[in-house]
């Protein structure tokens, strides 16, 4: 089973790589993925991280929700599924 964290308030600068190193300190990440705008290329300010494991996940939520990262505390939460 695994576990698809939202990540928010990241910087502009904050890259996939980024968060990919930031949440293996907390279990093994399958998949991070910062959003960006279609049509610019730029980064949305937030991204998701896929766990490997429910516990990692919960590891993660745990210890990096309001973690400070390049001067903007994250928000970090269980992502919701998309409706469409």
């Amino acid at each position: 089973m695994s576990s698809n964290l939202y990540v928010g308030n990241l910087t502009f600068n904050t890259t996939s790589s980024d968060l990919e190193t930031l949440f293996s300190k907390h279990g093994e990440v399958t998949k991070a993925q910062v959003i960006t705008d279609r049509d610019t290329g730029r980064s949305r300010g937030f991204g998701f991280v896929e766990m490997a494991t429910s516990e990692g996940g919960k590891a993660a939520i745990d210890n990096l929700n309001g973690y400070n990262l390049d001067g903007r505390d994250l928000t970090v939460n269980v992502a919701k599924e998309r409706s469409r």
